[in-house]
Parts: structure tokens; C-alpha cells; sequence
């Protein structure tokens, strides 16, 4: 659908839906496949905690309270009822949008990926900034540096592909 829109003197035809009927490469896949999987991850991991805790501990989607210190659990329940009323919300309305080739979606996406960029920089920030605090029983680093790492690199690198969409090209 095209709308004239009228600016002063100057006029100007905007597209407010794009055609999904056009071949979709390896980025627009390698966006949405990824997406989803990470949203659904979210809503089990994250969402579900963000309704208890506990519940998350018993799951084993959370790091129980003596481990990590009842300041360490709090700040991962902020992250999870953070993911469960926006996060999630924005993500899943961006992989909607940006499936049906609409603006809005790719406007939605380039949010919700930014946000996949930020929060596992603070996660490892916050996990190498408590190594010597009391309490902190953390025993094994590795799987949060290869998890974080790998969705934050994911979500920078879909970053770069809407940027590019963005500005007309075909990928």
C-alpha cells in the first residue's frame, strides 16, 4: 500500500508494507531462525522466572540464591521480569514484522537486538566484577562466556543486516 504524504511543497510517497512474496536469502533466515529460538529460550527461561524465582532454580533455567547471593539473584529476577514486559514483547513483534517485510518489524527488531547486544555485556561484566565477592559460587564460567558471547555477536551482526536493509540492500 502507498501513501502520498504531504510535506509543504514537496511530496512524498511512503510504503507502508513490503511484498513477502520475494525470495528471502541466507540473512533474513539466519535472522528469524536464530530469533525465534532465542525467543523461545526467553519465554522458558526468563519468563517463566520472572513469575518466581524459585521457580527458575527448580527448573535449572537460574542460579539458586547460595551460589550467587541474594543481591545476585535479585539482579538476575530484575533481568527476568525485564525480559517477561519488554523484551520479549519487542522481540516477538519485531520477528512478526520483519516476517511480513514491514517497517514497523524491522524497527521493532533493531530494538529488541540491541537489547540482545546489551545484556549479555552486563551479565559478563557483573559475573567477572563478582568472582572475589562473598557468597559468589559461580563454578563454572565457561557456559555464560560461550552463550553470551554467541547471542551478543548474533544479535550485533543482525544489527549490521537491518542497517544494510535499511539502506535498499538485497539480502
Amino acid at each position: 500500500m502507498l501513501v502520498l504524504l504531504a510535506f509543504g511543497r514537496t511530496e512524498r510517497k511512503v510504503r507502508l508494507d513490503m511484498s513477502t512474496t520475494k525470495p528471502r536469502g541466507f540473512a533474513f533466515w539466519a535472522l528469524q531462525g536464530p530469533g525465534w529460538l532465542v525467543l523461545i529460550w526467553l519465554v522458558y527461561a526468563q519468563g517463566i522466572s520472572a513469575f518466581g524465582y524459585e521457580l527458575g532454580v527448580a527448573m535449572g533455567t537460574q542460579e539458586p540464591v547460595e551460589k550467587i547471593t541474594e543481591v545476585g539473584a535479585a539482579f538476575w529476577y530484575g533481568f527476568a521480569l525485564g525480559d517477561l514486559l519488554t523484551y520479549i514483547p519487542i522481540l516477538f513483534a519485531g520477528l512478526i514484522g520483519h516476517w511480513r517485510g514491514a517497517n514497523w518489524g524491522r524497527i521493532a527488531l533493531a530494538a529488541a537486538l540491541g537489547i540482545t547486544v546489551y545484556w549479555p555485556v552486563v551479565s559478563l561484566a557483573a559475573l567477572v566484577d563478582a568472582r572475589d565477592a562473598a557468597g559468589w559460587n559461580v563454578s563454572s564460567e565457561g557456559p555464560y562466556w560461550v552463550v553470551c558471547l554467541l547471542i551478543a555477536a548474533w544479535g550485533a551482526w543482525g544489527l549490521s543486516i537491518l542497517l544494510r536493509e535499511a539502506q535498499g540492500e538485497k539480502l
